[in-house]
């Protein structure tokens, strides 16, 4: 059995029908597998979801530093890049980022492994638009990173229910907005 074609699979389920429904017949069912072949793995759900979603992290954090890397993009792209990539994913009706936000709030206890591992998504996502920000110089990196994340995560949130690329649309240009803001007021123009 492929560990990790299972779990893309159980991603895939995830991003299709939410974090309450997934259980290990479900995966099983999607995967050709036993229940007691996965149980090997992951003794239940909850270890099938951590695995799946620090799986999922290592692919973005890949993504992430092969975008810094990347010497064809300006720092600018770099940092809209995550709306191009949400683009793709809601045009192959796949809502990766959304697991995130939802397993914070299906797992609230700051303690829950499953939520740490989601909150420590969120600060690595804060800490590749902070170094961006840093590079162009913009007036108060820190603010104009939270604020950028802000609207990704509200994004994320609204993709979770509506499902609809025009709020990708709509994410990415509010922070194409805040960059320019930030920028002018960088350059002593909002002064």
């Amino acid at each position: 059995m492929q560990r990790e074609a299972v779990l893309e699979t159980a991603l895939l389920v995830m991003e299709r029908e939410g974090l309450a429904t997934i259980t290990l017949d479900h995966v099983a069912g999607e995967t050709g597998k036993t229940v007691e072949s996965l149980q090997l793995f992951w003794p239940n759900r909850e270890a099938l979801i951590y695995d799946a979603l620090r799986y999922h992290s290592q692919q973005i954090e890949t993504h992430r530093r092969q975008l810094l890397l990347d010497d064809t993009l300006s720092d600018e792209q770099k940092l809209l890049a995550r709306y191009k990539t949400l683009t793709e994913c809601v045009a192959q009706q796949r809502y990766p980022g959304c697991l995130f936000i939802a397993a914070c709030s299906f797992w609230p206890d700051a303690e829950d492994p499953i939520h740490q591992l989601a909150t420590e998504q969120k600060r690595a996502a804060w800490e590749y638009t902070h170094t961006l920000l840093n590079r162009l110089d913009v007036d108060d990196p820190a603010m104009v990173a939270d604020q950028m994340e802000l609207v990704l995560e509200g994004c994320l949130s609204k993709l979770l229910v509506k499902r609809h690329q025009e709020d990708v649309d709509t994410a990415a240009r509010l922070a194409q907005d805040i960059l320019r803001f930030a920028q002018c007021r960088q350059a002593g123009a909002l002064t």
